[in-house]
């Protein structure tokens, strides 16, 4: 599949943001990583777009969910980026997936069955999770 960057609009949040994504066909899409604004668009997810009036796509139907547990953390200043890496470096070893946006802000992917308890592990790093 082509990868492809598309920029998205969000009517609700009122932001625009730019995706990488597969491009399935000519209005769907594959994520391969996680949009910030969208909790639905998240690494594996497929969608269907509309083209709106300024030219920009506009989610119109969630056709598959990921398949992974989606999580947000605020990373604390407590540990270093080589600790978080390390931890993020094991997921992704295990078919799970992680990036981080602003600095500050984590995303993993965790696949379902994972060995870890990852409740433990966010006890242990004193992570802030994000929820809606």
């Amino acid at each position: 599949m082509k990868e492809v960057e598309i920029e998205v609009y969000d009517k609700k949040e009122k932001v625009a943001t730019t995706l990488c994504v597969e491009q399935i066909n000519e209005n769907q899409f594959r994520m391969i990583d996680n949009d910030l604004f969208n909790n639905q668009l998240t690494l594996g997810a497929e969608f269907e777009t509309k083209i709106n009036s300024e030219n920009k796509h506009e989610v119109v139907k969630i056709l598959k969910k990921s398949e992974f547990i989606t999580r947000r953390f605020s990373l604390t200043p407590n540990y270093k980026e080589s600790d978080y890496r390390m931890l993020g470096d094991e997921l992704t070893k295990r078919g799970g997936f992680w990036q981080v946006d602003f600095g500050s802000i984590a995303t993993v992917n965790i696949p379902k069955g994972f060995e870890f308890d990852i409740n433990q592990v966010i006890k242990d790093l004193e992570l802030v999770e994000i929820t809606d």
